[in-house]
């Protein structure tokens, strides 16, 4: 077994674990480990891997979210002035994120938004390909660009509904083209108008069906007082045939969670309780080209020596044939 962890730097890093991701998720009411016992690489010196965005004196930036065309090179990165809220900052790369333009022109209301913008690319049954951007708290609002983001809507309401990390992913419907789910969480302070906290987290998920212009009322799928599940990231399986969404627990008491879905977001699994080692928040999943998942997020392992560094996980999706929390687990972060 193997890892790679960076120690806390001032700049951003990742966690790189080689591992089986979900084979020893647990049932609900059986805690797994509060920590992981995998040997550790400190990469935060490598700074020829670091590429910083924007910076500004006196002024927190932070929460990107980016958005990959199919060249493979041009990427779109928006953030807001300020944590978790503030105008929106929109930048631009041509070359795979190596480099990045000055902070662009955006549309007026963007300064209004309220909270961390998400970008995803999404496309009609036409084959009419767009970028939308969501911001949320009440009412959740969605910008739309139609040219690869060289020009915006403003924002918009989606709907008489709102929350919290809107949207934590959008995901394609399979064999339904066109058609999108997304996910987002709430406490009971932003779903509605005049809301007030609850102790119960509730997850719920909202369908498109005109490739991602108009949404459906959203629909509660998990809540809990106990723990607090938010933050959606899905990956699918490597067949395509599950989903699986990796959750947060904002209480700290236990590991991060996921559940699964094998028709298309139409049922859920209950959750279940991860590895340590994939214990964190804003879990972003892509594929390598190589077959393996690469899952980023803050590190908030209950007991880690890198907690709040952002990290990285590398390994397979699902391995029944391996027995121990990692193959080849690695850390970077900083």
């Amino acid at each position: 077994m193997t890892t790679f962890k960076l120690r806390k730097q001032t700049t951003m890093g990742l966690l790189l674990l080689l591992s089986t991701l979900f084979t020893h998720a647990q049932a609900q009411n059986a805690s797994m480990p509060p920590a992981y016992s995998i040997p550790t690489i400190d990469l935060s010196e490598e700074i020829h891997r670091q590429v910083i965005i924007d910076r500004e004196k006196g002024q927190y930036l932070g929460h990107p979210t980016t958005c990959l065309l199919e060249d493979g090179k041009t990427m779109l990165c928006v953030y807001p002035k300020g944590h978790g809220r503030g105008a929106i900052v929109y930048k631009r790369s041509s070359d795979g994120g190596k480099t990045w333009s000055e902070r662009l022109n955006t549309p007026a209301s963007w300064a209004s938004s309220k909270e961390v913008p998400t970008l995803h690319r999404v496309i009609d049954a036409n084959g009419t390909k767009r970028i939308i951007m969501w911001s949320g708290l009440y009412p959740a609002r969605m910008a739309v660009s139609e040219n690869d983001g060289f020009t915006w809507s403003e924002l918009k309401p989606a709907g008489d509904w709102g929350g919290i990390v809107v949207m934590g992913y959008v995901a394609p419907i399979q064999k339904k083209p066109g058609h999108y789910m997304a996910m987002f969480h709430d406490d009971g302070r932003f779903f509605k108008a005049g809301g007030k906290r609850a102790a119960t987290m509730t997850l719920y998920q909202t369908f498109s069906n005109d490739g991602g212009l108009k949404w459906s009322q959203p629909k509660r799928i998990y809540a809990n007082d106990q723990i607090h599940l938010c933050e959606p990231g899905m990956v699918r399986s490597p067949d395509g045939k599950q989903m699986a969404v990796l959750l947060r627990e904002n209480r700290r008491r236990r590991n991060s969670h996921v559940i699964f879905s094998s028709d298309e977001a139409e049922s859920w699994s209950k959750p279940r309780e991860l590895p340590a080692s994939l214990t964190g928040d804003r879990h972003t999943g892509v594929y390598a080209p190589d077959g393996r998942l690469f899952i980023s997020f803050r590190d908030t392992t209950l007991k880690s020596p890198t907690k709040g560094d952002w990290v990285a996980w590398v390994g397979t999706y699902d391995d029944r044939s391996e027995q121990s929390r990692g193959s080849i687990p690695g850390e970077i972060n900083g």
